[in-house]
């Protein structure tokens, strides 16, 4: 097939439908089975399924890139499957095996490779949906499965080069709670994101910073991604508790900095913390990191500058040239993709 007429110089981070997608499906107590490539569309649900009705639905995103070695690579899907597979436990849906995971990926890949843009001007966008298909009345695990990707071209997050923004922290809303599912990428943990930060965004901020529910005073995370902050030469990162979500690129980030002798430590990190920091950056598959400008709590506003700050521009930098091989990747994150 040609490729897509595309402007790849115009492309957004935005959906665009492609050729392909892969579907499977199982019941509770079954084993999956490699899954089927059907044209990308619409699909057929129960309006008594599991996912619609109670939420038993995950969903992971990750990356093909263009490299300068002139390979389509994945950033690290092992993590993505196996951070699914514990969703999927704490969601009482069947985990799907890592296997059968990366062999999904791959196809979608593959199938779907003149969507992905030229090295600088983009990545194939995959995304991964594991969710409860079968009907059910009653908050019980519904009786059949479905595993799904799809995936999109997507420009990339920055236009222009990293771009500081502006957060806001709120002290009315919380993403999540101990005991709770935020620990894991399930659906619901989106939506009730989604007013708070439209208000933060029409008072002109870029995004919410959520601080934990118990006391109100440590940060957790920006809208859906992680959060760091250097202050006196030492890189701060909220704790994995339970109520926020293990980041890949974050534990990435701290596997770099370490290497690159800087001190890291996760701990629970207080707003006055954060907000007497040097430097602060969020950080995600999307954007990889995105280096943060200002914080506001209420009338105060700590600044960090108007540029990136020079060890959050050298994680990004770095970061960005092992996935696009343009340094050598000594972690063995990069994971080719076979057939291209």
């Amino acid at each position: 097939m040609s490729n897509p007429a595309i402007d790849w110089d115009s492309l957004t981070f935005s959906l665009t439908e492609t050729d392909k997608m892969y579907i499977s499906k199982t019941g509770i107590k079954a084993h999956w089975q490699p899954g089927d490539m059907l044209p990308y569309g619409n699909i057929s649900i129960s309006p008594a399924a599991g996912v619609l009705n109670y939420g038993q639905g995950l969903f992971e995103g990750m990356k093909a890139y263009r490299t300068e070695a002139g390979r389509v690579v994945l950033f690290r899907p092992e993590e993505n499957a196996r951070r699914m597979q514990r969703g999927a436990d704490r969601l009482k849906m069947p985990p799907v095996p890592e296997s059968i995971f990366i062999d999904a990926i791959e196809q979608v890949v593959q199938e779907n490779s003149r969507w992905i843009p030229p090295m600088g001007k983009g990545a194939l966008y995959v995304r991964p949906l594991l969710n409860g298909s079968g009907p059910i009345l009653g908050v019980a695990p519904a009786p059949e499965y479905t595993f799904m990707v799809y995936c999109t071209p997507v420009g990339p997050y920055f236009k222009g080069g990293m771009k500081c923004i502006d957060l806001l922290i709120s002290d009315e809303h919380h993403r999540a709670a101990p005991g709770g599912s935020g620990g894991v990428k399930a659906i619901g943990n989106y939506a009730p994101g989604m007013m708070p930060s439209f208000k933060a965004k029409d008072r002109g901020f870029a995004e919410v910073i959520y601080l934990d529910a118990e006391e109100h005073h440590y940060v957790e995370e920006v809208g859906a991604a992680n959060f760091f902050c250097l202050k006196d030469g030492v890189l701060y990162t909220p704790e994995l508790t339970g109520t926020i979500l293990p980041g890949i690129t974050r534990d990435s980030i701290i596997q770099l900095a370490r290497h690159m002798g800087v001190e890291v430590v996760e701990t629970k990190v207080s707003h006055e913390l954060a907000m007497s920091a040097q430097e602060a950056f969020c950080c995600g598959t999307a954007a990889v990191i995105s280096p943060i400008g200002s914080i506001t709590l209420g009338e105060t506003c700590a600044k960090y500058g108007s540029e990136p700050g020079v060890l959050t521009q050298k994680l990004y930098d770095s970061l960005t040239n092992i996935q696009n091989e343009v340094e050598e990747d000594i972690f063995g994150w990069v994971h080719a993709v076979p057939n291209l």
